[in-house]
């Protein structure tokens, strides 16, 4: 089974594709053996990174530019950082948060980004303003990524940290009755296991369908909302599983404004933070007439949503 994170979600550009940025660095004198932040020194500021001097270290630097108040970081954590990178010999920046107005998402310790990451982050403090530089092997190493890491590339990174909170395991809240026998059933365990799915003989409904399963007293999401999920997706005819956030043992984490399936997006807008909410998406809120992997074009989909938490 193959997960279709990179077809539902707008692709962010750090750590999949390397976007160019401007040439605006100069040559500064290193501090402490780390490239100079010639502009935008302080906490949420865009930074200017000065290019690395002379050979870069051969192992995972850290340097905490500014501490924060917050609470450490810890693996298992949802976390959001700004953060600029730029390779040790260059003086432009292949990627950055600051310009998309939007703060990077990730679960720490689930392998969502390079290892010199996961190594670097876990015990920062939120608030805190760290400068990572990381050796080819816990970045990408020898194929290097795109046209603007080049294989064998020490990459430097100016990270602040955003904010960070625990993930529940399961949702918490009132079950609520499933006395519609022409939709599926789904499973109201909160034992942190999949619930089970069951999906009806008859035809699905044309129209998009976002119930509750299980209704909890949290907030409710807005579309500017990045959210923390586990998820059961099937397709309508033949029951089908597609995908699974249990099955692979890692929850998703992704900003609702970036899902590119406009019923995904839509069945979970307006719903509570850890809930858990049946979806049935039609063919034009799903991917049309577009087979995907695994999903004949046409199809509905069935979703089993866990809304674990938002940032």
């Amino acid at each position: 089974m193959r997960r279709l994170a990179g077809l539902l979600v707008v692709p962010l550009l750090l750590l999949s594709t390397a976007a160019c940025g401007d040439d605006k660095a100069s040559d500064s004198v290193s501090k402490n053996g780390f490239p100079a932040i010639t502009a935008g020194a302080k906490f949420g500021e865009k930074p200017t990174l000065a290019k690395g001097e002379g050979d870069p270290p051969k192992e995972l630097k850290i340097d905490v530019i500014s501490e924060g108040g917050g609470a450490k970081l810890k693996n298992g954590e949802a976390v959001q950082v700004n953060y600029l990178g730029q390779a040790w010999d260059s003086t432009k920046p292949f990627d950055n948060s600051f310009d998309r107005k939007q703060p990077f998402g990730l679960i720490l310790g689930a392998g969502m980004v390079i290892p010199g990451w996961e190594q670097g982050l876990v015990g920062q403090k939120v608030g805190s303003r760290v400068q990572l530089v990381v050796p080819p092997e816990l970045g990408y190493g020898e194929q290097g990524q795109g046209q603007d890491i080049k294989p064998n590339a020490t990459l430097v990174f100016v990270v602040d940290v955003v904010s960070g909170k625990a993930v529940p395991k399961s949702p918490k809240g009132t079950a609520v009755a499933q006395d519609n026998f022409d939709l599926p059933k789904v499973g109201a365990n909160t034992d942190g296991k999949a619930p089970k799915v069951t999906v009806p003989k008859s035809d699905p409904p044309k129209k998009l369908v976002s119930n509750y399963i299980i209704e909890s007293d949290g907030e409710t999401l807005k579309e500017s909302d990045t959210v923390v999920v586990n998820y059961e997706a099937y397709v309508w005819k033949g029951e089908k599983k597609f995908d699974s956030t249990y099955d692979t043992g890692k929850v998703a984490m992704f900003p609702l404004a970036q899902i590119t399936v406009k019923g995904l997006k839509n069945g979970l807008v307006g719903k509570k933070v850890g809930s858990r909410v049946l979806l049935v998406i039609p063919p034009d809120q799903a991917f049309g007439g577009a087979a995907q992997q695994t999903i004949p074009a046409n199809s509905t989909l069935v979703w089993s949503v866990d809304i674990l938490t938002k940032m």
